[in-house]
């Protein structure tokens, strides 16, 4: 008679087990799927935000430039400043503006710029390049004219490497004949 009841605990025991089983693995399924959707959701609000603007990334010396075009009210805004803010010189802002002046789309544009590394010339010229390159991405059309005035143009000069046995990249120490 024990040996029925224990068989029957045992065996119900077990049932109970793969019930509680089965509802974890369920749980854990059911999770799975639930992160799937938000990163996919999270994938298609990204897609809908990059539709909302134009990006392109802009480069010179050390100096490193992302900027983004928006069809929205015109305004310029660098590293969180305005571009009065962060560049003090009047032949600054002219060169960032070049791009918008010689295909005559000024104050068409919000502008958003994040840049870093470099001096200010450098940092001017990153970002003349990165505008350039949105309005191109923007209309194909308007590459010949910012071709000719120079704005699509890397420049790709970069401090040279110090070498061995040398002060400098290429300053040696003063050699003497005697």
């Amino acid at each position: 008679m024990d040996k029925k009841k224990t068989v029957k605990k045992t065996a119900s025991a077990k049932k109970e087990k793969k019930k509680t089983v089965k509802k974890k693995v369920k749980r854990e399924l059911e999770k799975k799927v639930k992160k799937e959707v938000k990163k996919e959701a999270k994938r298609e609000v990204k897609k809908e935000a990059k539709k909302k603007y134009i990006e392109a990334i802009g480069r010179r010396k050390e100096a490193v430039a992302r900027v983004r075009l928006i069809k929205d009210k015109p305004g310029f805004v660098i590293n969180e400043k305005t571009m009065e803010e962060y560049f003090s010189l009047q032949g600054s802002h002219k060169k960032i503006l070049d791009p918008f002046k010689v295909t005559n789309l000024e104050n068409s544009f919000f502008v958003s710029v994040k840049t870093n590394g470099g001096g200010i010339t450098g940092q001017v010229e990153a970002i003349r390049l990165g505008i350039s390159r949105c309005l191109v991405k923007i209309d194909e059309k308007l590459k010949p004219a910012l071709k000719k005035a120079g704005f699509l143009t890397r420049d790709a000069r970069i401090v040279e490497r110090k070498k061995y046995g040398l002060k400098k990249a290429r300053k040696a120490a003063q050699w003497s004949k005697r």
